[in-house]
């Protein structure tokens, strides 16, 4: 004789944050941290979110006039399925492209990481000038 099994409310509960959570770290969505540009005389700021992330954790790159930034967000992962658990914070790998301007020179761009945010300062150069073509 088969007998019932009984409903438990937690084992439930616990099975189905389970499942969020799984959903929550498999999303197709990816990360993405947003970029501040600013222009001034001197030349261009783009300011990156990157909480979390150490610099030898992103690399920025300039190749053929476009600037890419490049790193991976790790999921932290830790092992307690008895309390509550929510991620809303996206995880992955993440790159940014941007097509730099003739003005911009390349060579001299600096980059710095403070509290979470990365800093790529790109000073411009004077813009090449037309020149005219002597006919003989």
């Amino acid at each position: 004789m088969a007998t019932l099994s009984r409903w438990d409310p937690f084992a439930e509960m616990n099975r189905l944050q389970d499942q969020l959570f799984q959903r929550a770290v498999n999303r197709d969505e990816s990360y993405r941290p947003p970029v501040d540009i600013h222009e001034d005389d001197k030349g261009f700021t783009l300011d990156v979110e990157i909480p979390g992330l150490s610099p030898d954790e992103v690399t920025v790159d300039v190749e053929k006039g476009v600037l890419t930034i490049r790193g991976e967000r790790k999921l932290r992962k830790e092992e307690d399925r008895d309390g509550y658990r929510r991620v809303e914070r996206y995880y992955g790998s993440f790159s940014r492209s941007f097509a730099l301007p003739e003005t911009v020179d390349a060579d001299a761009i600096e980059a710095k990481a403070d509290q979470g945010v990365l800093s790529l300062r790109l000073p411009k150069r004077p813009a090449p000038g037309a020149r005219r073509i002597e006919i003989r």
